[in-house]
């Protein structure tokens, strides 16, 4: 477990609770473990003390938000996308322990699967009674990535800038269609066009169908004026 403790810098007291939260499901099915053997439900938890820990920052950073502002900036900074950037950055990712056939497939560089397991491990410091040192870990690592959202919120928010300007013209909400798969399960690229009165507005690709759809929301909204 020193590995994680290099990234974190918290001391581990109960190195079970890591063995878990970097073990995808696949691994334990491959080799007949407990359910509980993989990051599921240490997930779980994570997700909430990640949320928590966010929420405090916000609260501070943006003193004069709307409790609505600061839940759009919650959910892009608990995303997938963000959660998978920062799993890799720290380099988090290269510990997650997955079955030898998707080892080859490349399952380790899903956004979704980096995301779980990096809050599989907050989960896991939470058990471990490390709230206090996880708290101030979170509080360093997470501004640069807040200031870009900030600094890119049109990009990150797009979708739903997109809704509220069509609603505001006549109630209409834009509609998302992916007209494209390809690359294999493990490393599709979608491409997903919006339509607006059944018009198709612009068009994005991505990774995954949430990346797609943001693309082609953020080259909608340039296309009509939203932003």
């Amino acid at each position: 477990m020193k590995p994680v403790e290099d990234i974190f810098g918290i001391c581990i007291e109960n190195g079970d609770l890591y063995n878990a939260a970097l073990t995808h499901p696949s691994y334990t099915k491959e080799n007949n473990l407990a359910y509980n053997s993989c990051y599921e439900r240490l997930e779980f938890l994570g997700d909430a003390v990640l949320k928590l820990l966010i929420s405090d920052m916000l609260y501070e950073k943006y003193p004069q938000a709307p409790e609505g502002e600061m839940s759009k900036i919650r959910s892009i900074a608990v995303s997938d996308n963000i959660l998978a950037q920062i799993c890799a950055d720290v380099g988090l990712d290269k510990l997650i322990i997955v079955a030898s056939h998707d080892e080859k497939l490349g399952i380790k560089k899903l956004e979704s699967v980096k995301a779980c397991a990096f809050e599989a491990v907050l989960g896991a410091y939470y058990l471990d009674g490390k709230l206090s040192e996880l708290t101030n870990f979170i509080k360093n690592l997470f501004p640069p990535y807040l200031n870009e959202i900030e600094k890119n919120y049109s990009h990150y928010n797009a979708k739903a800038i997109l809704q509220e300007y069509t609603q505001g013209l006549d109630k209409t909400i834009p509609v998302y269609e992916v007209v494209n798969t390809e690359g294999p399960a493990h490393n599709r690229t979608f491409t997903v066009e919006v339509s607006y009165n059944d018009e198709v507005i612009a068009s994005g690709c991505g990774k995954t169908k949430k990346e797609a759809e943001q693309k082609a929301a953020y080259e909608a909204c340039k296309k009509l004026g939203a932003i």
